[in-house]
């Protein structure tokens, strides 16, 4: 219950945004191959690490993909996804050979935080610009950024559907997001049909033919359509490599933390912390990105809101069977996701960025050695509309104040390599048109 928002939000975020070819993502195709790729692997979790983890889309992953990818560097969705499958296998390599070990020890931990914390912040920001709170300044040498036309349905829509969520989550309600999307989208289609379906688009915020139906075989057009060449044609090699490494970066650190809190709130870690066979849970995990990318669903990953079901008593993976299991149920529901207007996932999204904004209070900001890297990688995330270039920035600044307080000794040989490909990457227009 607390999970099955991603099958509309996951749709809302892919099916957003146009590539470089016009081609936009069916929302109901994205369905499809989100609940599909969620539940065979929530199921390969629980019968392979037999621990109680689901497994679906990353949010933060996904508007890397959509607003990184394919609207900032003008990546195909093909290519886009074909970085994700990247990732996908490159994090599985690391997870094999046991360098995930020297990978986690080289960034330092507040630095992990602040890029989760500036994922929030950018989450939170396509929310604001999904409602209309927050949008490009029409006018020509002014702020680039300026507050949206209020007086108007859309904007009621999503606000009666952000005080309704955060009024859930505040009270602490079990699946407050999706009780809050779909009771936004019901409000929102009463509004429409009032008004005799003029405020959205034909079908969205409208009565469906049906709300239910079994998938058809063109429903799973978008299983195969990768490109792992594409990426690298497209940006060239240093370019493409930093993009597959930022978006590695956020999935297997988040995966780490993830895996290792859950197993801490059900009592299955060791007296060290440690998470017995955690080894199987980031193999399945990095699997499932690798096949989020595979089936055009985005990067797969392991979900905090596990934690909702390890509070009603799941610690096996038996729980994890169960779930992957509604998660397939979910497949003869795609009719509802071309329904649900963005205004009714956009609350969604803010309370998601507010959940990974909270990270923020365990950075020692009163270390401004630490602090002001923490600081860039926060802020450059969302003001840029790049993930990866807050990531790089506060790499370069990391590494950059450490050497001029004379501390180069507490860089990490990794840290040095990965900000020397994120400069390349900063820079690369002086050498390439």
């Amino acid at each position: 219950m607390t999970m099955a928002y991603i099958l509309f939000v996951n749709p809302s975020i892919l099916g957003s945004v146009k590539d470089s070819q016009g081609t936009v993502l069916p929302r109901g195709q994205v369905l499809i191959v989100t609940a599909l790729v969620a539940g065979v692997m929530t199921i390969l979790m629980g019968v392979v690490a037999n621990y109680p983890f689901a497994i679906a889309a990353g949010l933060g992953l996904n508007a890397y993909v959509a607003f990184t990818l394919v609207l900032v560097l003008k990546l195909t969705w093909p290519e886009a996804m074909g970085v994700i499958v990247l990732e996908g296998l490159a994090i599985t390599v690391l997870v094999a050979t046991g360098f995930r070990e020297a990978v986690l020890n080289a960034i330092p931990l507040d630095l992990k935080r602040a890029i989760g914390v500036g994922i929030g912040a950018f989450i939170a920001f396509i929310g604001l610009n999904s409602a209309g709170l927050a949008i490009r300044n029409p006018v020509a040498n002014a702020t680039p950024v300026t507050i949206g036309h209020l007086a108007n349905w859309k904007f009621l829509v999503f606000f009666i559907g952000f005080v309704i969520m955060a009024t859930l989550v505040v009270r602490k309600v079990k699946g407050a997001l999706l009780i809050g999307i779909l009771g936004t989208t019901i409000f929102a289609t009463i509004v429409n049909e009032a008004k005799h379906l003029k405020i959205w688009d034909e079908g969205v915020a409208a009565v469906p033919h049906t709300w239910a139906s079994l998938p058809k075989g063109s429903d799973f057009d978008l299983l195969g359509k990768f490109t792992l060449s594409g990426p690298f044609v497209k940006l060239g090699i240093i370019s493409a490599v930093v993009a597959v490494f930022a978006v590695m970066l956020s999935d297997f650190f988040d995966t780490m933390g993830t895996a290792i809190g859950l197993g801490e709130q059900a009592g299955l870690t060791d007296s060290e912390g440690r998470l017995p066979g955690i080894g199987k849970v980031l193999i399945v995990d990095s699997l499932a990105a690798a096949a989020g990318g595979a089936a055009s669903a985005s990067s797969n990953t392991t979900y905090i809101e596990s934690a909702s079901g390890i509070a009603a008593g799941g610690r096996t993976g038996l729980t994890s069977v169960v779930v992957g299991i509604l998660f397939l149920a979910c497949l003869f529901i795609s009719p509802i996701a071309g329904v649900i207007p963005q205004e009714a996932t956009a609350p969604a999204l803010i309370l998601v960025g507010y959940f990974m904004m909270t990270l923020v209070k365990d950075i020692d900001w009163r270390n401004a050695e630490i602090g002001i890297p923490a600081l860039v990688t926060i802020v450059v995330q969302p003001f840029t509309f790049s993930i990866t270039n807050g990531v790089g920035a506060g790499f370069v600044a990391f590494t950059a104040i450490k050497i001029l307080k004379g501390k180069p000794a507490e860089v990490h040989p990794l840290m040095y390599i990965s900000t020397a490909a994120f400069m390349a990457y900063f820079i690369r227009g002086l050498f390439v048109p």
